[in-house]
């Protein structure tokens, strides 16, 4: 026996998909993002104790093994080494306790301080798991507790063994704990009902007849209700800020301000910051939460797994999939994402491929021209499900060509060995609806907008510059206007949709008030107050059926956003791939563009 000193450290490790994220969350206070498929945290997070920020918490990549074969596993077992007297937590999801046996052992004979925390034991219990803690004690040889991470209170029982452990001085045994008889445990520790509506589900959402029909019907159905959703509640908040607009401007010029500042501060700033807000928010408050209920209910993997065969045929990981799907919300988030690709140059082809996937910024353009080009001849009832439909397909032909460039970068420049594809299928899980759609809103929706915004600050200036500054009486706006026009006619554009795509390099949100500001001459962002009104400006201003085509296209295939890319240089350290990252969807559209205005 020997006398512990006292690290104060918490380590939390377990195999994916168990809930250490969390838990993490739960005793830190944190917000670090969860979610109910496997390789969420790819690298170790830390933070401290909420109740005590002089004790740090560690929570280490998802493992099934220390046998370092991945870098996950070398980094857990090189961390785990190194603080061998810190306090080991390993979680373990009662829904399948047997699969971290093996995890358990290894953690064991590297920590001297070590407790087993079963995670969602109520929730397994209910749905007929039994599990005999007090055996499953006895054979481990090391302490048990429960957790319920996702309820209010249900992390009670961690807190209070966090806090006996850094207070008390424990005592260890110095010997190697003996091999867990995996038979024993089997037949003494877990007994389980046969789950035949898990069986079920699966057969539905991963069968080779249903499973991809559901997924292209569930996306229709989310665009659908994002469409709809999102028009009421962006009204309301433009009209809002058009009242405090004027208000604002009033003040100012009730101070004595210059009209050329205020024109600045109002014209300028402020109204391409609350453009951005009154367009960018409802529809990502709305898409995100229901992106977050399909996550936590377990189908996403599920996604991976139906898509796999289609994927591997561009030699690129199944999980892939899950990158695209967090890119229909952000570019930026579907490039963190790409981290869960265990293979370097498939997730590198996922990083550089993942802006052809069009992000929440790009939907209202979709969405309008769509309307008014594609959809005007239905009545007002069904012209959002057909808009939703075309624009189902169109995302669909912008993953198809995604996959098409995924798969000639893994012939050239990409080349890797194509391996199957290893995921665990997660239980599906009932989310807690109300619990998911705000976590969701506040960690992904409000956070996504503030990003946009601090780059929406500086646009709405240099907007207001180009709009407002003249060379030789024109404006610097309608100038480069008129270099663009020849460059934007040989691909069935204009010079003002071109500008409006460079100028909405801060926020593709803003794409459209910029090219109807370029138009109209305004010297501000232009608004429309109904969809007809913007669907008669663009035609009079020569837009037809090709020109909506060519701009649907350059829209979903070109340039990320200036977020994204500082992402992509951030996941990838190279300026060399966020430049083909910017350059390879530019190319692809404009060539589409092209041949578009070459047949049409």
């Amino acid at each position: 026996m020997f006398k512990m000193s006292v690290d104060k450290r918490v380590i939390l490790i377990g195999n994916p998909n168990v809930g250490k994220s969390s838990i993490f969350n739960k005793i830190t206070g944190e917000n670090q993002h969860t979610g109910n498929w496997t390789g969420k945290t790819v690298d170790s997070v830390e933070s401290t104790l909420a109740n005590d920020r002089s004790v740090t918490v560690v929570d280490l990549p998802g493992i099934y093994t220390l046998a370092a074969a991945s870098a996950e596993e070398v980094y857990s077992k090189n961390y785990l080494t190194a603080h061998k007297d810190s306090f080991v937590i390993v979680v373990v999801d009662a829904n399948c306790i047997c699969k971290s046996l093996t995890l358990i052992e290894e953690t064991k004979n590297l920590a001297n301080n070590i407790i087993i925390c079963v995670n969602q034991y109520k929730s397994a219990t209910k749905s007929g798991i039994k599990i005999n803690l007090k055996k499953m004690k006895e054979i481990l040889g090391v302490p048990v507790i429960t957790a319920e991470a996702t309820d209010k209170n249900g992390c009670e029982e961690i807190k209070s063994a966090i806090d006996f452990n850094i207070n008390n001085e424990i005592i260890c045994p110095s010997i190697t704990h003996k091999p867990i008889d995996r038979a024993l445990f089997n037949c003494q520790v877990v007994s389980e009902c046969d789950n035949t509506m898990q069986k079920r589900l699966d057969k539905i959402f991963t069968s080779k007849i249903t499973g991809i029909p559901i997924m292209i019907l569930l996306l229709a159905v989310v665009l659908y209700i994002t469409i709809i959703g999102a028009n009421y509640p962006s009204e309301l908040l433009s009209g809002m800020f058009s009242k405090v607009g004027i208000w604002l401007c009033d003040m100012l010029n009730a101070l004595g301000c210059p009209n050329i500042i205020t024109s600045f501060i109002c014209d300028g700033v402020y109204r391409t910051v609350t453009w951005v807000v009154s367009v960018m928010l409802p529809p990502m408050a709305i898409f995100f939460p229901i992106f977050a209920l399909l996550e936590n209910f377990g189908y996403l993997p599920r996604v991976a797994f139906n898509l796999d065969n289609v994927f591997r045929k561009a030699n690129c990981s199944g999980k892939q999939a899950l990158t695209m799907c967090m890119g229909f919300g952000c570019n930026a988030c579907g490039v963190t994402e790409c981290r869960i690709i265990p293979n370097k140059q498939q997730r590198l082809n996922a990083v550089v491929t993942n802006n052809f996937i069009p992000c929440n910024g790009r939907f209202p353009t979709l969405i309008a021209v769509i309307t008014i080009f594609m959809a005007s001849s239905f009545s007002s009832y069904t012209r959002s499900v057909i808009s939703a439909l075309i624009l189902t397909g169109f995302i669909i032909l912008s993953i198809l060509i995604s996959m098409g460039i995924s798969l000639l970068l893994s012939k050239t420049i990409l080349k890797n060995d194509d391996k199957e594809l290893v995921m665990e299928m997660p239980r599906f899980k009932k989310p807690k609806i109300l619990r998911t759609i705000y976590d969701s809103i506040k960690n992904r929706a409000v956070f996504v907008l503030l990003r946009a915004l601090v780059v929406a600050l500086p646009a709405g200036a240099i907007i207001w510059i180009c709009a407002n500054a003249t060379i030789n009486n024109e404006s610097i706006l309608s100038y480069i206007v008129s270099i663009f026009q020849p460059v934007g006619e040989i691909f069935g554009l204009d010079g003002e949709i071109i500008i409006g795509l460079l100028l909405g390099f801060p926020a593709n949100e803003i794409v459209i008030p910029i090219v109807l500001m370029a138009y109209s001459g305004s010297s501000t962002l232009v608004d429309y107050n109904s969809i007809n009104e913007l669907g008669a400006l663009l035609i009079s201003n020569g837009w037809t059926t090709k020109t909506a085509i060519c701009m649907i296209i350059i829209v979903l295939m070109h340039f990320p956003c200036s977020t994204t890319c500082l992402t992509i240089y951030k996941e990838t350290k190279s300026i060399k791939w966020t430049l083909i990252s910017i350059a390879l969807p530019t190319v692809t559209g404009l060539l589409l563009c092209l041949l578009v205005n070459l047949i049409l």
